[in-house]
């Protein structure tokens, strides 16, 4: 997190055996100067902490809440349940079903509740913080700029590969 700055997104896991996987969304927000903070909550263990940390998340000054956690992965829908803010779930992988229950219990989401997910392990993680900073780009027009120079880094990278191959 960047020192000193009010947070916008928050990560939270739902064991601190998450961290591996979702270091990946950290590191992507700091890569655009995003702030955030980390935590880890359970949905299950403790879900007293969960409900007051989504209904307080919004007057913290919190943006955007992403959410990681296997198995039964209950928490992004807790976290939803209880905030207005934008919740993106990352199912993580593990367990007996490889990630397929965390996947479904996170994108499976009763009408009215919703909850963006990205995928089991790989991209998942950064796709989420990407997916936040889009979604805080829509009100700050440098961090939107960033995203754009991002597009361009990949088209470049693409037109790169494309040219080595091309004959």
């Amino acid at each position: 997190m960047t020192v000193g700055e009010k947070p916008l997104v928050g990560i939270v896991m739902g064991s601190d055996s998450d961290w591996p996987v979702v270091k990946k969304a950290a590191e992507t927000l700091e890569s655009f100067g995003v702030p955030y903070e980390a935590r880890v909550i359970s949905a299950h263990r403790t879900p007293e902490t969960a409900l007051e940390y989504s209904k307080t998340a919004e007057a913290r000054g919190l943006k955007v809440v992403i959410a990681a956690a296997g198995g039964a992965a209950h928490l992004a829908g807790v976290l939803a349940g209880g905030t207005v803010l934008p919740v993106i779930g990352i199912p993580v992988a593990g367990g007996a079903l490889n990630g397929l229950d965390a996947l479904y219990a996170t994108v499976q989401m009763p009408s009215g509740v919703p909850v963006a997910t990205v995928a089991c392990g790989g991209a998942g993680p950064a796709n989420a913080a990407l997916l936040a900073v889009q979604i805080l780009g829509t009100a700050d027009p440098a961090l939107r700029e960033k995203f754009h120079e991002h597009k361009r880094t990949l088209r470049a990278k693409v037109e790169r590969a494309d040219a080595g191959l091309s004959r």
